[in-house]
């Protein structure tokens, strides 16, 4: 993805003459030049001439006394018939009589024939140079200086510099912070789907039901190849070819485990292209499908693996479904098509856009609910954050997914976008750029962690933007993640609340006590990576680097890392989870933001909203099944 014009990556400048001043210069510079190497020349061929003389004199004393210096040097000194040592220290070889003499002399003649040569050869050489025109002369200078250029080039090529020492050792930092995750979980929860590090015993939720389906084996696998932890990566791998069995009895939500369990296993095969990785996760798709038999086609929030029978949360506006759950499945089900030919799966979520399309939006935007069974809006709530955030960022990844020919899906971004600018993104009294909810028309100025994963997806987006608004969308990618950096920097902690508020003079600070705990959220760290793949501005290290020695202060225990419950606290209490998410995203953001550009580049992945990296489609003139060519 190039970088907008309007924010270069340099500002250096190479000075130039007037072209006049330029052709005299170079003119007489080269004038100076050739006569200088004709001047050179002729000096090398006298100064040969008379080398070569000196060897053709007639043989006297004072040749004699040469030949027995050159003797001395280079032949070994002749005595007696025994090894032993000169009185200089040297080694010489005694015995060898009259036939070391005759040798020497045949040697002798050997080099004085070569002297001759060499002398002969400069002075022909000499000659013809000097019978060369200027022109000819000053071509061949030209080309003897782009040989010594090639050969420099030759020289200074070779493997990529090493990153700068800190920056190592800070990506080694993030690496066995990774390890120390891993290793907890891998003594105190193996199999388990999350870890209590304080109590060092296994965890779950009810996102996973009650099933041990070992979430976060799935869920750091790429994280741990990226990192090269592969010994680690091939235990994770003997457990989900041992034990991962999805025909269990339990209710598993529909958005989480795709996120994790199918966005994580595809990614682990597009990295290591090990099958059972594939295998693992077009099991489990199958098991998901059923959760799509409603009315509408809008999927349930909840589908139990054995049964198939789905349901809905009960707290979500009268049995709705939730925006950011039933639109945060495309990615991982295109690819989901893509590698088995059944076009089940990019039928089902192509039918919920084309549903979504249809339908109207207050105010152009999109509320968090819609009920399956009558396809109305539920209540009319919109946010970028929880319920909201990752519809939008995969109407973006769609179209680079596809290798930017969905333009539809893009189209349908760029519309929304435009209306979360109109009705949500405000500037506080300080100066601080925010994106607020929408509840009943109402802006409500309070802004959840979840929400600052959008300075990246505006960042992602900016090149391909409408209108030519590529710096625009930059620069508000650049702003939100300042905003969401000054909630880290306003805690005690320097690790940010769960939500934050911009009213009643407070600004970028949580205010009820239910919002002021961080359980180890990737969203602030997610910009910060984007925000430095596309301007490379060191400030985003330096605040990701803030961030990761907060986490490793606060949040790290003996049995692994924990959450926090008050981050304005200086002596915060744990929550006692290892969220899963850790391992997937947190970490493997922070040591992409200390790693180059070539590792993992945005040009030849896509990752999903659990920073499981997909690869890019290049589709060509491959139609998926099921599919109409423009819909690619």
């Amino acid at each position: 993805m190039t970088t907008p014009a309007l924010l270069p990556l340099s500002g250096r400048r190479i000075p130039t003459l007037s072209p006049g001043a330029s052709s005299f210069t170079h003119h007489r510079a080269t004038l100076r030049l050739s006569e200088k190497f004709i001047l050179l020349l002729i000096l090398s061929a006298f100064i040969t001439l008379c080398f070569g003389a000196f060897f053709f004199l007639p043989d006297n004393s004072k040749h004699k006394r040469f030949d027995l210096g050159l003797e001395d040097v280079l032949i070994p000194h002749i005595d007696s018939p025994k090894e032993g040592k000169h009185a200089s220290g040297q080694v010489v070889i005694h015995g060898q009589g009259g036939h070391d003499e005759h040798r020497h002399r045949e040697e002798q003649e050997s080099l004085r024939d070569k002297i001759r040569a060499d002398h002969e050869r400069a002075l022909q050489e000499a000659k013809e140079k000097l019978r060369k025109s200027r022109e000819e002369l000053q071509a061949e200078i030209q080309t003897e200086k782009n040989k010594v250029m090639e050969d420099l080039k030759k020289t200074n090529a070779g493997p990529k510099p090493l990153p700068p020492p800190d920056v190592k050792e800070k990506r080694d930092k993030i690496r066995e912070m990774m390890k120390h995750a891993w290793d907890s979980y891998r003594q105190y929860g193996w199999g388990y789907n999350e870890l209590k590090p304080l109590a060092k015993k296994g965890h779950s939720t009810n996102i996973f039901g009650n099933s041990q389906l070992g979430a976060t084996i799935v869920d750091a696998l790429d994280t741990l190849y990226i990192m090269g932890l592969h010994e680690e990566f091939k235990d994770g791998q003997e457990w989900i070819e041992q034990n991962l069995d999805f025909s269990v009895n339990a209710e598993v939500s529909v958005f989480e485990v795709n996120i994790r369990f199918i966005g994580g296993l595809l990614a682990a095969y597009y990295l290591s292209g090990q099958e059972v990785f594939k295998l693992k996760a077009v099991q489990l798709a199958e098991k998901l499908l059923p959760a799509f038999n409603t009315p509408t086609g809008i999927p349930w929030a909840m589908v139990n693996l054995k049964s198939g029978v789905g349901r809905n949360w009960g707290w979500a506006s009268a049995g709705s479904s939730i925006l950011a759950e039933f639109g945060t499945l495309h990615m991982e089900f295109v690819h989901l098509t893509y590698l088995t030919g059944n076009p089940a799966y990019y039928q089902k979520v192509m039918h919920i856009r084309k549903l979504l399309a249809k339908m109207d939006r207050p105010n152009g935007l999109y509320p968090n609910y819609l009920n399956p069974r009558t396809g109305r809006w539920g209540q009319h709530h919109t946010s970028v954050g929880g319920l909201g955030d990752s519809f939008y960022e995969y109407l973006l990844k769609a179209w680079l997914m596809s290798d930017k020919t969905d333009t539809e899906a893009r189209k349908t971004y760029d519309d929304a976008i435009e209306a979360i600018e109109r009705h949500l993104i405000r500037k506080s009294n300080g100066g601080l750029t925010f994106i607020g909810e929408w509840k009943n028309g109402h802006l409500e100025r309070k802004m959840g962690h979840l929400a600052c994963f959008a300075g990246g997806m505006f960042a992602l987006g900016a090149d391909g933007s409408p209108d030519d608004k590529a710096g625009h969308y930059l620069q508000l990618g650049a702003e939100i993640a300042h905003t969401c950096h000054e909630s880290y920097d306003r805690t005690v902690l320097k690790l940010g609340p769960e939500a934050f508020k911009f009213d009643s003079g407070l600004e970028a600070v949580a205010v009820r006590q239910n919002e002021k705990y961080y359980i180890l959220r990737p969203e602030v760290i997610e910009t910060y990576w984007y925000m430095w793949r596309f301007t490379h501005d060191p400030k985003y290290r330096q605040w990701g680097w803030e961030a990761a020695q907060a986490i490793d202060k606060y949040c790290r225990v003996s049995g692994g890392f924990s959450g926090v419950k008050d981050v304005y606290s200086s002596t915060p209490t744990y929550d006692d989870v290892q969220q899963s998410f850790f391992l997937a995203e947190t970490l493997k953001y922070l040591y992409l933001l200390f790693s180059s550009d070539d590792l993992m580049p945005l040009e030849s992945w896509v990752f999903n909203t659990e920073a499981h990296p997909l690869p890019v489609l290049h589709l060509g003139n491959i139609t998926l099944p099921g599919s109409e060519p423009a819909q690619r």
